[in-house]
């Protein structure tokens, strides 16, 4: 680690999976925060550390970082995920930040999330319209703008498509017909509009979440309201948005750096 860099860990919970890591830019502050979550289909097998490159080139740029993790589907360390654990553990630590000892901007909560997480940065995005007692209602911390990368951002059309060989059924403990409520708490599409500006970037030969997922979610929110950038990406995949020096991020940085 650099020595100009900070970094604490931080538990929102008590399982080993419930914490985040927060960085802070050399300077005084206050800095504007970026939350990190990573993808990998809500499933034990990925963790943060996916997002470790793209936090460390925030913290040169000036952003402070807090990198989450999360409970996943599975059995064992970072497991016992799912519906509603997952959701109340982003809500969780995106909301732990109004408690920690450190020079933030509140008003300037940025979430960027990969795949999965992409889903979950626009949910998190949306808390505040959830009705009350509905898991990760009434943030205490409201996010600023969202950005997702290959998102998943309509949880129906990601189990009609069996993505992640029918991980969303997992997630949700059930299918749109049997549990409707679950998907109208969940999927960012059925959250619209968000109210805040959004990101998505994508490739446009990824196999893992078709592009669709981002441009249907675009039009649609577009549609009610939403400021909506989309970038598609030729020739590129799924995990090019893992790198640093790659394009998609640089597309990402540049629509961060206003909020700087």
């Amino acid at each position: 680690m650099q020595e100009d860099r900070v970094a604490h860990r931080h538990a929102y919970g008590r399982s080993r999976a419930q914490y985040a890591v927060l960085e802070l830019p050399p300077g005084e502050g206050p800095f504007a925060v970026v939350v990190l979550l990573h993808g990998g289909f809500w499933r034990l097998g990925f963790n943060r550390t996916l997002m470790n490159p793209l936090a460390h080139d925030l913290l040169g740029r000036g952003f402070a970082v807090w990198n989450v993790e999360y409970r996943r589907l599975g059995i064992g360390w970072g497991g016992g995920g799912g519906w509603p654990q997952t959701f109340e553990d982003v809500a969780a630590a995106i909301d732990l930040l109004a408690d920690v000892e450190a020079p933030l901007d509140l008003r300037r909560v940025i979430a960027v999330g990969h795949s999965a997480g992409g889903q979950l940065a626009l949910w998190a995005a949306a808390r505040a319209k959830l009705p009350p007692g509905a898991p990760g209602a009434q943030p205490r911390v409201a996010l600023a703008a969202a950005v997702g990368q290959a998102a998943i951002c309509d949880l129906r059309a990601a189990h009609a498509a069996r993505l992640g060989a029918g991980v969303v059924r997992r997630l949700l403990g059930g299918s749109p017909a049997r549990v409707p409520e679950r998907y109208d708490l969940a999927s960012p599409a059925a959250l619209l509009p968000l109210g805040v500006p959004l990101l998505l970037v994508c490739g446009e030969r990824d196999s893992v979440v078709a592009p669709s997922q981002s441009l249907d979610y675009a039009q649609r929110a577009r549609a009610q309201g939403d400021e909506v950038s989309v970038v598609v990406r030729a020739g590129e995949g799924h995990f090019e948005h893992l790198e640093a020096a790659g394009g998609a991020w640089g597309d990402v940085v540049r629509w961060l750096e206003p909020l700087r």
